[in-house]
């Protein structure tokens, strides 16, 4: 029996045996030179590889009908293929040059993807992957390459290998099965969300695990515990069974808790909000029984069809325009209803992938510590106000409340109001219907905001705490680095404390606090957070039952007790 310890992308256990898939041969992109008789002919080569890609993947659209996961990553192929000013950027570069088709295409490709590996952002960084699948295909039928067929994957199999494209998870519809294993993959990539959306357990990040394991072995793939056992004894075979039957009936168990009011076992109620980064994300958080919608990441909107016709793959120098982003706004808040949606304006990174025709790009050593977020919309003031401008347009139609991310002062709250009004202004002189009384908060996620979060309350219609970065910048530590990463630490007593000096302002101020970062989401923080103070969490709608039963089992000074006892066991230097 052998244990190999990787990361939890998908939850669950499954049992299966080993289908590990070889290793593919790289493709050989040739460089050739081509005459001009027969540019002509290349381009029709090009034009038809495409066609033949598009049919492909409509095909596959009508087959995933009944999942809208699968549909939605294909429907952002569809896109990717019929974006047109990637199409003609290629023909461009044909033209321009001596080189064949297939070769300016590669170039071409690598070129948007190396743009979003480079953006600092675990959610774009995956998207990379996203465009050269679908353009490998298109450069396969070029080079009538055929590499190897997923389809050959057996019903009940454990699939083993080293990584796998988003077309290649589409056998999650297709066939039974029952893990994913992999050596490379991102939470966040398609293949980890298609694995979710399946309930397929899938565990990333397992080094050398295709040349452990053999085709035909027995694996337990734990996505619980990020860990992957390839034949177990019946001993711990039967440990893993008897804990699938206790997961399918904690399901059912959560399910009940749809519907239900968060609140401890002696009557304090709380509220558990969604995090979401696109629109149709808000239709599973209510399915979910979410309380509304505490963050709604509004930089995943550049990835989104609702841009204008701008695709997930290119982010083109091309503004998100007024009436696109009021559009996604208004259908957010019609989803929701009566309940609050909290959207945050734009969180780009110091790079180049947020492609608004109106900033410029500037490479950054360090894009985290850049100009990014807040700093970035007030350099660019037009965009922040186009912004606004679509918000205040879209609360008319429910409940909105706007944050502002990366606030590490007092001047960038004052200077956001000013731009804020003067978006107003603009509606009101062009006679545009808007609200006008929409509560404007801010994110608390550098040590500076929690330290004057007293001063920054004055200004502040509302506070939310986003863990993931509060505790990267309080403790210097790349969360994303696998070198430091034990030493990136939710509990370390400096963010405990900043956690609760900014409740205290919060509660001195007499308004509202929220916790929108991972640890909302995690029961053990979770517990701790409430014990806190914190009475709204923010979280991935597929956590909301789970944490909502969590609370009913606690009255709220036993909530008080731990997380006294956690602040007292992190202490430094004690024993």
């Amino acid at each position: 029996m052998n244990l190999f310890l990787g990361i939890s992308a998908s939850t669950g256990i499954g049992i299966g045996r080993a289908f590990v898939v070889p290793e593919l041969q790289k493709r050989v992109i040739p460089q050739d030179t081509i005459l001009s008789s027969d540019r002509v002919a290349e381009l029709a080569k090009f034009d038809a590889s495409v066609a033949s890609v598009v049919t492909q993947i409509a095909a596959q659209m009508d087959a995933a009908f009944d999942n809208k996961a699968q549909r939605e990553i294909l429907e952002t192929y569809f896109l990717m293929l019929n974006d047109l000013e990637f199409i003609g950027s290629v023909k461009k570069a044909f033209s321009q040059n001596n080189k064949n088709i297939a070769w300016i295409l590669n170039q071409k490709t690598e070129e948007s993807a190396r743009l979003l590996a480079a953006s600092g952002n675990e959610y774009l960084s995956e998207r990379a992957q996203d465009i050269r699948d679908v353009f490998g295909r298109v450069l396969d039928e070029l080079l009538d390459y055929h590499p190897f067929k997923i389809e050959n994957v057996p019903d009940g199999a454990v699939i083993v290998a080293r990584s796998l494209s988003p077309s290649d998870t589409l056998i999650l519809s297709k066939r039974r099965i029952a893990g994913i294993a992999l050596i490379e993959g991102g939470v966040s990539s398609h293949v980890g969300i298609l694995a979710r959306s399946y309930g397929v357990p899938a565990v990333f990040a397992l080094h050398k695990i295709t040349e452990e394991i053999k085709v035909g072995d027995l694996v337990v793939v734990d996505g619980n515990a990020g860990e992957v056992v390839v034949e177990p004894n019946g001993e711990t075979l039967d440990e893993y069974r008897k804990k699938i039957s206790a997961e399918q009936e904690k399901k059912q168990h959560l399910s009940l808790f749809r519907t239900k009011t968060a609140q401890t076992r002696d009557g304090v109620q709380f509220k558990i909000m969604a995090n979401i980064g696109t629109v149709e994300e808000a239709e599973n958080a209510a399915r979910e029984g979410a309380d509304g919608i505490g963050l709604f990441r509004t930089e995943f909107l550049f990835m989104e069809e609702e841009n204008e016709g701008i695709s997930a793959a290119h982010a083109r120098s091309v503004a998100f325009s007024e009436e696109g982003q009021f559009r996604a706004y208004k259908k957010v808040l019609l989803t929701m209803g009566e309940k609050p949606v909290t959207i945050r304006t734009l969180d780009a990174g110091g790079d180049k992938i947020i492609g608004v025709a109106e900033i410029s790009s500037a490479e950054e050593k360090n894009p985290l510590m850049g100009l990014r977020a807040i700093r970035l919309s007030l350099s660019y003031p037009n965009q922040l106000k186009t912004q606004f401008k679509a918000l205040f347009r879209a609360g008319v139609y429910g409940n909105l409340k706007i944050m502002l991310p990366l606030i590490t002062g007092v001047s960038q709250i004052e200077k956001s109001l000013e731009i804020a009004n003067k978006a107003k202004q603009e509606l009101l002189d062009s006679g545009t219907e808007f609200k006008d009384d929409i509560p404007i908060g801010i994110m608390v996620e550098t040590a500076s905001a929690a330290v004057i979060s007293d001063l920054l309350a004055k200004k502040s219609a509302f506070f939310s705490i986003g863990t993931n970065d509060l505790t990267q910048y309080t403790l210097g530590v790349d969360r994303e680095n696998a070198q430091v990463s034990s030493l990136y630490d939710e509990f370390h007593p400096a963010v405990l404390r900043l956690i609760e000096k900014t409740v205290e302002s919060a509660a001195n101020a007499k308004i509202d606090i929220s916790v929108c970062g991972e640890m909302a989401g995690r029961s053990e923080s979770a517990l701790v957070l409430a014990g806190l103070g914190i009475r709204t969490f923010s979280m991935s709608a597929q956590k909301i039952t789970e944490i909502k039963e969590l609370l009913s089992r606690y009255s709220i000074s036993e909530l008080q007790k731990i997380a006294t006892q956690k602040k007292e066991s992190q202490n430094v230097g004690k024993k």
